[in-house]
């Protein structure tokens, strides 16, 4: 009787930590209300249940649910919202997370948690520079590898002077700073900058700045809302018209969608994804088109597909779930998907991976929505990425 008593209560125990089990949670922190919604948004959070579904849905043995939160673009709401999950509903990945600055201040929380952040829309180089994570992964793209794309491409054509129109945070001042050194390292020269707060309205003062200093490229190191509004009101003013030429150094697809083609045409960018690159691009961004209403992913939305089921790959394969431990194990795979092409995790965070650089199409090149941009060329990662051997993150041997 004492035995049967016993297993009873086992049994009874086991069942009842079945129940209080609770499933394993990724979070999507990312903008749902502001200036970066369409090019992250739903569509992130959309793409990272994709990758779970495509995983299996579970984990370990566990089930795996995506919670979505918007960070409203402030540091201290990030902060706030992230260490609030990692406390209170067991989230084990912080993902996407746009807005450098906030994206700062959240690895702080994963970096003292050990939690997985799996970066993708946040892209400045310091991310994994001075403030580097052993538990964080900038998987998309990153200021470096935007200015070694587009900012070296059009000083090697010719267009050797510069001035910046700058968003004035964490993100701006380092694309601004990146893109700078790579125009000089070529010979050409900047001849000055004006920056300006987030979701500016009027840029015609800096416009008026930037077409009297005679620069022959007005570089726009700013995003999404921002990128916008300049782009269209440069158009108004007749910049481009009268021979000086716009550079977006962070484009979007959504971008080139709100403004058009009339005004976007011909400009030169450096992007991690296009959908239309090959079949396997085509087949992936269909499949989460069907549950967008048709839109076509961006970069980092098709980052978050990617990172997603590479941080689940690897904590599969460790056994575990802490962030360090998934990390260490993402650094020992293969990874290639269809994001990710000949694709490596370094010791700093940053995942290397080909780039690509592209021009978006006239009205008359594109054969309807969504049909914007043309590939100039594949950038491989080495070249597109800092090299290790430069990083100031203190976790790289050295």
């Amino acid at each position: 009787m004492k035995l049967k008593a016993l297993l009873a209560g086992v049994a009874i125990a086991a069942l009842a930590s079945m129940a209080s089990a609770e499933p394993y949670r990724l979070g999507v922190l990312t903008d749902m209300s502001g200036m970066n919604f369409d090019l992250a948004g739903q569509g992130s959070a959309v793409a990272a249940r994709m990758a779970v579904e495509d995983f299996g849905g579970t984990l370990l043995g566990e089930p795996v649910e995506v919670i979505v939160g918007d960070h409203q673009n402030k540091p201290d709401v990030g902060a706030t919202l992230a260490r609030r999950w990692i406390d209170e509903q067991n989230v084990k990945a912080v993902i996407d997370v746009p807005t450098s600055s906030v994206a700062m201040a959240v690895q702080d929380v994963t970096r003292a948690a050990d939690v997985a952040f799996l970066i993708s829309t946040a892209g400045s180089s310091d991310l994994t520079g001075k403030a580097c994570s052993p538990s964080s992964a900038l998987w998309t793209w990153d200021t470096y590898a935007l200015a070694n794309g587009t900012g070296r491409a059009m000083t090697q054509e010719g267009e050797k002077s510069w001035f910046f129109i700058t968003a004035d945070y964490t993100f701006g001042h380092a694309l601004e700073r990146d893109t700078s050194e790579a125009v000089r390292s070529l010979g050409g020269e900047v001849v000055g900058a004006v920056r300006h707060p987030r979701e500016t309205t009027d840029f015609s003062s800096y416009l008026l700045q930037a077409q009297a200093s005679g620069a022959e490229v007005i570089a726009l190191a700013n995003s999404s809302g921002d990128t916008m509004t300049a782009m269209k009101q440069a158009g108004e003013y007749g910049i481009t018209a009268a021979g000086q030429k716009l550079a977006g150094l962070l484009l979007f697809l959504t971008d080139v969608d709100g403004v058009g083609l009339e005004t976007a045409q011909g400009l030169t960018l450096t992007t991690g994804f296009y959908w239309d690159f090959d079949d396997q691009t085509r087949a992936w961004s269909k499949r989460f088109g069907e549950q967008m209403g048709g839109r076509m992913p961006t970069m980092v939305q098709a980052g978050v597909y990617s990172a997603v089921l590479n941080y689940l790959k690897a904590a599969e394969a460790a056994k575990a779930v802490e962030g360090t431990a998934v990390m260490s194990q993402l650094r020992t795979m293969k990874i290639d998907d269809m994001f990710a092409r000949n694709a490596y995790l370094r010791e700093d965070g940053r995942l290397v991976h080909d780039m690509y650089l592209a021009q978006v199409k006239t009205p008359a090149e594109s054969t309807g929505r969504w049909d914007y941009y043309k590939i100039l060329r594949t950038i491989p990662g080495e070249e597109a990425f800092k090299p290790l051997e430069q990083s100031d993150c203190p976790l790289v041997k050295k």
